[in-house]
């Protein structure tokens, strides 16, 4: 049987108590100061290196949906996240997360990605158009096309192509591409060699470093930020949590700060020097507020980073 998140969270605290998980302990306090940073390369901009991805946000209307949603983003936000992603596919979660940030009147602290039709049935203007009616707003933070429109590269382009035009008129601030499969990493070493863009999304986790032996690295060469999806997957089906089961964690994760399993998988992610942000889908507070543990106190350096690797390989 798989271990859930819920369950990973208490056997990685140990007899510590984890951020807003364990009964009786106190909330983090509202915080945007203090919290790490890493950079977009082509401007500079900082931003908090863990955010949501919100796959799972495609909900109806009833409030019991939407309600754990909403407190989610409000924790998140108060909490000093800022990254939201989403996708033209995700079902409704770009028609939820315009409805529920414009209730909470967050929409200016958060930085909002979407994705493309991958599926190639709204395109171009249209498709941009659509994605900031349903986020009820005027500016995309970074738009992506999804999955490189599933490998069809002259599709890419395309997009990019009109994306550039409404970059060029404030609508859209960074533009890029997204991969969750390793056989698409060498479409993305394609585009990173061939297009202007300034963010792209690829998997990467401690479980699955394919994407560190060459699309890291030349991302890192082309000045362009990374964002991580998948970020608890552990190779093929399983998950890392799975791979960890219900032993506690090592002694030396307490000396970069992590104090659960959740904040020991992001802390090896966004300690690579490649990553702008990881996105791990979260639609509870318990995990906003045990991610965001992930970036306070400091990150694992590259010995820490290799020492972690092993003790992972040797499971």
């Amino acid at each position: 049987m798989g271990v859930s998140r819920r369950d990973a969270i208490k056997a990685g605290a140990g007899a510590a108590v984890v951020f807003g998980v364990a009964a009786g302990a106190p909330r983090l306090p509202a915080q945007t100061g203090g919290l790490i940073k890493k950079t977009i390369p082509s401007s500079g901009e900082a931003i908090t290196p863990v955010g949501i991805g919100t796959n799972r946000y495609g909900v109806g209307e009833a409030e019991d949906e939407r309600a754990p949603l909403r407190d989610t983003m409000a924790r998140f936000v108060e909490l000093g996240g800022q990254v939201m992603d989403t996708a033209a596919v995700y079902s409704t979660s770009e028609i939820v997360i315009g409805d529920l940030a414009a209730e909470l009147g967050i929409r200016d602290d958060l930085f909002i990605v979407t994705k493309t039709d991958f599926r190639g049935q709204v395109t171009g203007a249209e498709g941009f158009q659509r994605a900031m009616d349903r986020l009820q707003t005027g500016m995309i933070d970074a738009f992506l096309v999804h999955n490189f429109a599933v490998g069809n590269m002259a599709l890419t382009s395309e997009e990019l192509a009109a994306m550039r035009d409404w970059q060029a008129e404030g609508r859209i601030r960074y533009i890029g591409a997204s991969t969750s499969s390793n056989g698409q990493h060498s479409l993305m070493e394609q585009l990173l060699n061939s297009e202007e863009v300034q963010i792209i999304q690829v998997n990467y986790s401690l479980g699955d470093r394919e994407s560190a032996d060459r699309v890291l690295p030349l991302a890192m060469d082309k000045g362009v930020g990374v964002m991580v999806n998948v970020p608890f997957g552990g190779g093929g089906d399983s998950s890392l949590f799975d791979a960890v089961g219900d032993q506690e964690l090592p002694a030396f994760a307490a000396d970069f700060g992590a104090s659960s399993w959740g904040q020991f998988f992001l802390k090896y992610i966004i300690s690579h020097p490649a990553i702008t942000v990881a996105i791990p889908g979260t639609r509870q507070v318990a995990h906003v507020e045990d991610n965001i543990g992930a970036v306070m106190g400091r990150l694992p350096d590259a010995s820490e980073r290799q020492r972690m690797e092993r003790w992972f390989d040797s499971l």
